[in-house]
């Protein structure tokens, strides 16, 4: 297929207006989807075999009776490398097949789950296509580049009545599941108006090379896929394709959603967001670069009407790697990589809360400097 008429059978896809969550509506659909019908192993294909689609494959791997039968990347080398490692993490030790082009891996038809990381770019198309073909889905965040992307994968989802996840990482957290039933449900805090999220992860390409011939093992133009066309520059690939609009959203398409989530789920704002503003506290006309720390403070504010101003409240520091500080009028918490409660008046003791994490528990599972992490807490992949 020509780039051309790719673009344009790509376009057709993405005319509908409205967004909405594409997150499977009840747990029961998602574990009966989980759970082999026939006494066999689940079938599952990975789309992107980069650093983090190796992770949500091997802990699928460790958590489910699967077969990962289908692997597909436009870089041959890498493709080649997550062959080798899925063969001996899998217990059929099988070598799964592999594929350049995600749409002939589909048309096998024999996927029971199909897992999407690649760049967010390409999350739509492969994703639809992954449900159209019968599979269940389950899609890195952020769901999409834009709106119009989105609300084209919440009907292709509903229409072909597959289950699809979105990888967002904090609804099922326990000690955050802990503070929204012990403490936000319960009314300890008040009247919630506020919150402030942040991150401190080190995410910035800092180099800028220039740019150059693709290698020979990366399909430049099936790896740019729908987004426009721009020469190869090797920040792009692998990992640092974030720093381009082409390809993403930025630090803000990447964590601030899992913060934005988080404080939408925990205090029952969802659906509610033309009664919200977002706002970042840096100098304005910056398009949200803040001047010392750019994009990693953003202040969240519930408002009747009007647009809120930005609320400049205490910064948490870099000590913190996230967290969310949600502020009531009769106390404020905030549920980050711990736990705190502080109230506001006398007759009620706050509460600090270490959180025991799992690569804490088995530290044979946690990454090693290869895999590249700049999260202490993600799950290892070499």
């Amino acid at each position: 297929m020509k780039r051309r008429d790719f673009l344009a059978a790509g376009a057709a896809g993405l005319t509908l207006a409205a967004l909405g969550n594409i997150a499977a509506e009840g747990r029961a659909a998602a574990e009966d989807a989980a759970t082999p019908t026939n006494g066999k192993p689940l079938r599952v294909g990975l789309i992107g075999c980069g650093w983090y689609g190796k992770c949500d494959l091997l802990r699928l791997i460790q958590v489910a009776p699967v077969e990962v039968v289908s692997l597909c990347d436009v870089d041959a080398k890498m493709l080649a490398a997550a062959a080798e490692l899925v063969a001996t993490r899998q217990a059929s030790k099988k070598a799964p097949r592999t594929y350049a082009d995600y749409r002939e891996m589909l048309k096998e038809k024999d996927l029971d789950i199909v897992l999407i990381g690649t760049p967010d770019h390409w999350h739509a198309l492969a994703m639809i296509a992954a449900v159209e073909a019968g599979a269940d889905v389950y899609v890195q965040k952020p769901i999409s580049v834009d709106i119009r992307e989105g609300a084209a994968m919440l009907a292709a989802a509903r229409r072909t009545q597959r289950v699809v996840q979105v990888g967002m990482q904090r609804r099922s957290t326990p000690h955050l599941i802990e503070a929204r039933d012990a403490i936000i449900k319960t009314g300890k805090l008040g009247k919630v108006a506020l919150v402030e999220i942040c991150c401190y992860y080190h995410m910035r390409a800092t180099a800028n090379p220039p740019d150059e011939q693709p290698p020979a093992n990366l399909d430049w133009e099936m790896w740019t896929g729908p987004a426009p066309m721009r020469p190869y520059n090797r920040i792009a690939h692998p990992r640092g394709w974030r720093a381009f609009n082409e390809y993403g959203n930025g630090i803000v398409g990447d964590m601030c959603v899992h913060m934005l989530d988080m404080v939408r789920w925990m205090l029952g704002w969802l659906g509610e967001e033309r009664r919200l503003d977002w706002r970042h506290p840096g100098r304005q006309g910056q398009q949200g670069q803040h001047p010392r720390h750019p994009a990693r403070h953003l202040r969240l504010r519930r408002r009747p009407g009007g647009v809120a101003a930005p609320h400049l409240g205490r910064g948490t520091g870099p000590q913190v790697p996230w967290a969310a500080t949600i502020y009531g009028d009769k106390a404020r918490s905030r549920p980050a990589s711990w736990l705190d409660f502080i109230p506001s008046g006398k007759g009620e003791e706050p509460i600090h809360q270490d959180v025991v994490y799992e690569l804490d528990q088995f530290p044979r599972t946690r990454p090693s400097r290869r895999s590249r992490s700049t999260s202490p807490r993600r799950s290892a992949c070499t």
